[in-house]
């Protein structure tokens, strides 16, 4: 079963990626981080189901992110 875009959005925040205010149109959202090269972006309503390239584009990010903290 697919994750909800509200649940890619709450563990790109809990890994310390922040929003950016403006930085899409409509439901796209644009996500940074200090240690990740580029931006994330996550389209979607919150109670939408996650299509399956959205979450493994936020799981890479989120791996990219952890290594670069060890």
């Amino acid at each position: 079963m697919p994750q909800k875009v509200r649940q890619l959005i709450a563990a790109l925040k809990s890994a310390g990626f922040t929003e950016l205010k403006g930085g899409g149109k409509g439901s796209h959202r644009k996500f940074l981080h200090r240690n990740f090269s580029g931006a994330v972006t996550v389209s979607g309503k919150l109670g939408d189901d996650a299509k399956p390239y959205q979450e493994r584009q936020i799981q890479r990010a989120l791996e990219e992110v952890s290594n670069e903290t060890e």
